[in-house]
């Protein structure tokens, strides 16, 4: 047997580590081959979206909801939806006030803004339904609530249960346009409908109704500002409702920022960090429905690469 020389043994092993190293390139590009393009960064979806160079960001809100949505007396727009409305608006590039256009819509308007172009989207206590859904998009949830009723105290012994709230002698209230009303109506209980829950609750005080009907969020924030006056009484309508921004259904880009924004404040909570979402909460809602709640991961969120995660090429 001849033996190999040393520069044959080099020249071998020379030759042996380039048919690897080839292997090596060529498993790469197949493994890249798999892994499929790269997501689209924030930039490219804003660049799709219709917002896309606007000077302000149009957004629909409530103005006549404590805690939720307010507009005080020193003309400063204050509430956990005002707090959440502010962080989507800066992540899309609208910080600060100056940036934001805040529209007062009432519950029954909320969907013709978006149809109509008048806002951008809305922040306002807007529940995720199917049938809503036909007329503009949502991204989240970002809020889970519950639907209960608020009774004066006078009444707490004649009111606390949905066989109660179908005596036809009571007048029940409720916001127009909601999702509270629907719910009412298939529980056969009779309800008189306003432009918005603050004129019910004024009517309880002036003695023109005897309860209201709406979302817990809502009612905490009524009862903050008459806590010796009114009770919540929680029933068993049996129904969650999930909290939602709404976009004008033709701009799916502007869903897809939104709900990848709302997505990033989640995890920031996950990792048990402070985020947006849970400064607002607590900022808000928490003294009144208690400090344990976390944001809902929200629905159908795009893979998308963050402003400041993509490098300039």
């Amino acid at each position: 047997m001849t033996e190999t020389s040393p520069r044959g043994r080099l020249r071998l092993l020379g030759t042996t580590m380039a048919v690897v190293l080839t292997l090596l390139l060529a498993a790469g590009a197949g493994c890249d081959s798999q892994r499929g393009p790269e997501p689209p960064s924030v930039q490219e979806k804003l660049k799709q979206s219709h917002i896309y160079g606007q000077s302000k960001l149009r957004i629909g809100v409530a103005t006549l909801e404590p805690l939720m949505g307010i507009l005080d007396d020193n003309g400063k727009y204050v509430g956990f939806d005002i707090d959440i409305a502010r962080y989507v608006a800066a992540s899309l590039g609208y910080a600060g006030d100056q940036r934001i256009e805040f529209v007062q819509l009432a519950t029954e308007d909320r969907i013709p803004a978006l149809q109509s172009g008048q806002v951008d989207m809305v922040v306002s206590s807007f529940s995720i339904t199917e049938e809503r859904q036909k007329l503009v998009s949502f991204a989240g949830p970002y809020f889970i609530t519950t639907q209960e009723v608020m009774i004066p105290v006078a009444l707490k012994n004649r009111i606390r249960t949905i066989e109660d709230l179908r005596d036809s002698s009571l007048r029940i209230c409720v916001g127009g346009g909601s999702t509270t009303e629907a719910e009412l109506e298939k529980h056969d209980i009779k309800t008189l409908v306003v432009k918005n829950v603050r004129d019910c609750v004024q009517g309880i005080i002036d003695g023109r109704y005897d309860a209201v009907s709406s979302d817990e969020t809502i009612l905490a924030g009524f009862r903050s500002r008459y806590p010796a006056r009114f009770e919540i009484v929680d029933m068993p309508f049996g129904t969650s409702e999930q909290l939602g921004i709404g976009v004008p259904i033709s701009d799916p880009a502007l869903r897809d920022l939104v709900a990848f924004f709302l997505h990033k404040s989640y995890q920031e909570g996950r990792a048990g960090r402070t985020s947006p979402w849970l400064s607002a909460y607590h900022r808000n809602l928490g003294p009144w429905l208690g400090p344990d709640r976390q944001q809902p991961p929200p629905l159908n969120v795009p893979d998308l690469v963050d402003f400041d995660e993509k490098a300039p090429v």
